[in-house]
């Protein structure tokens, strides 16, 4: 494709979503910023959150990863549906009962306000890191696939700020309101992009649906499941239970996530499109990676070179005309709108818990509070460029994937901070909760450091993170235990 079609497709596209935003954001204030008044349908809800769940990173990973892992992440997928089972009838049912637009405003009351602070904290770390990591590698993408190739001498900072600048457009106004149906149209285009890519590479391939089944299920890339190696990165346990509390912590511990489930009308819609919406992951992820086992058999079958990283197959493929241009418009569409859907709803939920958490705008009038609330969305915007352009000047992938690795360990507190809260009955030390929060993620990863010396040659993967969750609910006991035997005043 030439960067000038995809100059255009891209104009398109955000023209598409602006004009949705203009609809969706009529007669907005904080409440339909927040929660979007709690009147989103649920089903629109469940759709849209499949784009936001799978990341533009994922779009373009997950069949790469066929190759050299098999079908084996769908261990971890299957992992999920325990996962959300918990989020729906244990989470969502304490969110609704308290009716929390920032889910950590629960830590207030449990714990103290110390602790509600560290949780919210914990949770902006983690998505402005995240969110600035993807966001940065669809700014590469724009920069060399588009700018690069037309010779324009555009600054990497200025495709920064445009791509912030589109984002910041659409959701300024509706914010939750509008990204549930932005989401929607994401959704749609990505999994449009992935049905027409399995297709086009049947046709090619000469497959009708028995046969491209038959064909990818005989091939060296459709083994799921792995028993035999506890130390292999693909036992079957590691990446289950991973998948398990990846789920309850990176969705139902996490504002971006939930904030659309509690936009829902009643706790009875938010569990429908919790469970629908997990069927439906299952399903896409398994198409996903039927794709990527097609793509290898395409390759080879076609004589056509592999890249260099597996990132790259899909990528090569759609856009340098191997499938078709439909294939190749399709591919743009998918990857921008994969990866907007999780950037867009990560500067809202980043605006929101701010806004709640760290300036308590609730207790303000609502002019002010929308003021507020407005400015700091600007403010998210702008770290978010500043986080983008540290990542360009490191320019280490290396040191950024290790910078990106690290958000994953603030996640561990927050697991165990909420499951002392939810399945214990007893009082910590508010003042103790920053030092133990802070202090599981160092233990954490010096045990993944050092994991194969002290464990015998065993080697920590996904685990990581129940282990840092552990970790932080032995502190919290120890602290409560202190806490009772503190003489009172």
């Amino acid at each position: 494709m030439s960067p000038v079609a995809i100059i255009a497709l891209i104009a398109a596209y955000f023209l598409a979503l602006i004009l949705i935003a203009r609809i969706t954001s009529r007669k907005s204030d904080n409440n339909s910023f927040f929660v979007g008044n709690r009147k989103s349908p649920w089903y629109i809800v469940a759709f849209g959150m499949i784009g936001a769940s799978l990341s533009g990173v994922t779009f373009i990973s997950v069949p790469g990863w066929v190759g050299a892992s098999q079908f084996s992440y769908m261990q971890m997928v299957l992992g999920y549906v325990p996962g959300y089972i918990v989020i729906a009838f244990v989470l969502l049912p304490l969110y609704y009962r308290l009716q929390l637009t920032s889910i950590y405003t629960y830590l207030n009351g449990r714990f103290g306000r110390k602790s509600y602070k560290t949780g919210a904290s914990f949770f902006l770390l983690s998505r402005i890191i995240g969110a600035s990591f993807r966001l940065y590698l669809v700014a590469i993408v724009l920069q060399f696939a588009v700018f690069d190739r037309l010779g324009m001498e555009v600054p990497f900072v200025v495709t920064v700020l445009i791509t912030i600048a589109l984002i910041w457009l659409y959701t300024f106004r509706g914010g939750i309101k509008t990204i549930i149906w932005t989401d929607t149209l994401q959704t749609a285009f990505m999994l449009l992009a992935v049905g027409i890519s399995v297709y086009a590479i049947s046709n090619a391939l000469g497959l009708d649906a028995n046969g491209l089944i038959e064909t990818v299920k005989n091939s060296e890339y459709s083994q799921i499941f792995f028993f035999d190696d506890p130390n292999d990165p693909r036992f079957f346990f590691k990446q289950f239970f991973a998948g398990m509390f990846i789920t309850i912590t990176m969705t139902g511990l996490d504002q971006d996530m939930m904030q659309k489930n509690l936009s829902c009308k009643n706790l009875r819609d938010a569990q429908k499109n919790m469970l629908s919406f997990t069927i439906v992951l299952v399903f896409v992820n398994l198409v996903f990676m039927t794709m990527g086992a097609l793509l290898y058999i395409f390759a080879g079958a076609k004589g056509i070179e592999l890249p260099a990283k597996a990132d790259e197959l899909y990528p090569m493929l759609a856009v340098d005309g191997y499938l078709g241009a439909s294939v190749g418009i399709l591919f743009v569409l998918g990857l921008i709108a994969a990866a907007y859907s999780s950037a867009d709803s990560a500067l809202t939920a980043l605006t929101t818990s701010f806004s709640i958490d760290i300036l308590e705008v609730e207790k303000k009038a609502e002019n002010i509070a929308k003021r507020i609330r407005q400015r700091v969305h600007i403010g998210m915007s702008i770290v978010l460029v500043f986080v983008i352009m540290l990542f360009r000047i490191i320019n280490n992938d290396s040191v950024i994937s290790q910078l990106f690795t690290a958000a994953g360990y603030t996640y561990g507190p927050l697991l165990g901070l909420y499951a002392f809260g939810l399945f214990s009955k007893r009082q910590v030390r508010d003042n103790d909760v920053p030092y133990i929060a802070i202090a599981s993620p160092i233990i954490s990863f010096v045990l993944d450091y050092w994991s194969a010396d002290i464990f015998g040659g065993y080697e920590i993967g996904f685990e990581i993170l129940i282990i840092n969750g552990a970790i932080t609910y032995l502190g919290l006991f120890i602290s409560s235990i202190l806490k009772k035997d503190a003489p009172s005043s």
